[in-house]
């Protein structure tokens, strides 16, 4: 019996929300994981199934951080086998990649098919190339290469390659870097399943891919265990994690394990319905987060990625809330390693019917009544507001002066001795 664990799209280097503690949480993922679920249960190899790094081109502290995960496997024996994803293969303009660095360096073993007429030869431990390895613990691996769009024809000139071998252990995997259609929606260029079937029928029992951060299996021998941590708060909602594997005979036993060190996402919602206050709005938001901590959704100590989206009708103008001061408002009171405020709201739509024959006069009311009704603070006096508006217009063309006019705008906006009633009693 054969153990080892599956990972893929590991990303380190991630650096997208400008956080550096957002980009170290990706090697302190990829260091526990490795402590835990390869050193913790004694796997005999590690596969990485592409895209190692987020960059073709790092930064040093980056490729520090890859060796150091890789020399902790080195310390306790383990082997890590990888294959380049589109994230992490040659730079434009070069002829390596880093990947190839760790390669040649002893760190992992990157597996690559040749270009010539025998696409598979053997792993050889001195010059650091091949495109299979035959393992002691009785499985034989192969590499790929990023295939994008040419991904078909590549799987049926691996197939070819791969039955002409001579015989080998009894388990083999293969490792290959693209999605599988039907996974995750707007994804386009995706294999479908027919697409795979020539691997399986070359002899292929666990077929380990990448790419697409959702784990997934097919009829157990196509497996994908998606991103160890979330590229973005979508993928907060994914199944993830690394596949532990036990493999005899070509009986595959496949475990997804999640239970290591992640940021936690939270994802909330605050919808609107046009008949909140504009000052209102930072109190709804705010129990919002209140009940996110009440149910453990947000746990303060573990500064989480939030977001917040304020969907909706508003009955003020959009741009009259200071979304940039609610975000830092909201994102010390759920102490937020990253907070993200999504704003996608819409005003209220007004719009009285008129008949046909309605006349001048009749239109002009229900627009002034219309416009005031849209706005938050007049909605409730539209009426007579707009039957003053009508008045101070005929008043301006009949010559009125500004004094008077100005008089009549203060006593149309003074409050009504109800509502400073109701003020009063507030």
């Amino acid at each position: 019996m054969a153990k080892f664990l599956h990972v893929a799209d590991v990303h380190l280097g991630f650096d997208r929300y400008n956080s550096q503690v957002r980009t170290t949480d990706f090697f302190h993922t990829l260091w526990d994981v490795f402590e835990q679920h390869a050193v913790g249960t004694a796997v005999d190899f590690v596969v990485i199934a592409g895209d190692l790094f987020e960059h073709r081109m790092i930064q040093p502290a980056i490729l520090n951080q890859a060796q150091l995960c890789l020399q902790q496997m080195q310390a306790a024996g383990i082997p890590v086998i990888a294959i380049e994803g589109n994230h992490d293969n040659c730079p434009y303009g070069t002829k390596t990649s880093w990947l190839r660095y760790l390669s040649d360096w002893g760190l992992l073993k990157l597996l690559e098919p040749s270009q010539g007429e025998t696409m598979y030869t053997p792993w050889d431990e001195e010059t650091k190339r091949g495109g299979y390895i035959d393992l002691d613990c009785g499985v034989r691996v192969f590499g790929s290469s990023w295939y994008g769009a040419a991904a078909p024809k590549a799987i049926q000139q691996i197939a070819t390659a791969i039955t002409e071998l001579p015989p080998g252990p009894d388990s083999q995997v293969l490792l290959f870097h693209h999605g599988l259609e039907g996974q995750i929606a707007r994804y386009s260029g995706a294999l479908r399943y027919g697409d795979l079937l020539p691997l399986k029928d070359a002899g292929i029992d666990y077929l380990g891919l990448g790419h697409i951060h959702k784990h997934y299996t097919v009829d157990n021998w196509v497996f994908n265990p998606g991103s160890l941590e979330a590229n973005n708060v979508e993928e907060g909602t994914f199944e993830r994690g690394a596949l532990v594997v036990e493999i005899i005979n070509g009986q595959v036993d496949a475990q997804l394990e999640t239970d290591y060190r992640q940021r936690p996402i939270a994802r909330l919602c605050l919808k609107l319905r046009g008949q909140e206050a504009l000052e209102d709005i930072e109190g709804l938001a705010l129990s919002v987060i209140e009940r996110a901590v009440a149910k453990k959704q947000i746990v303060l100590e573990q500064q989480p990625i939030v977001e917040l989206r304020i969907e909706g009708q508003i009955g003020f103008d959009r741009l009259e809330l200071d979304t940039r001061q609610l975000q830092g408002i909201l994102q010390s009171r759920c102490n937020a390693l990253i907070f993200l405020l999504k704003y996608e709201v819409d005003n209220v739509a007004y719009g009285t019917p008129l008949p046909d024959d309605a006349d001048r006069n009749q239109i002009e009311r229900e627009i002034f009544t219309d416009l005031l009704a849209a706005n938050n603070v007049y909605k409730k006096r539209a009426q007579p507001l707009a039957t003053g508006l009508i008045d101070l217009k005929e008043r301006q063309l009949t010559g009125e002066s500004e004094e008077t006019l100005y008089g009549l705008v203060e006593q149309m906006l003074a409050p009504s001795p109800k509502s400073s009633a109701d003020d009063h009693s507030r």
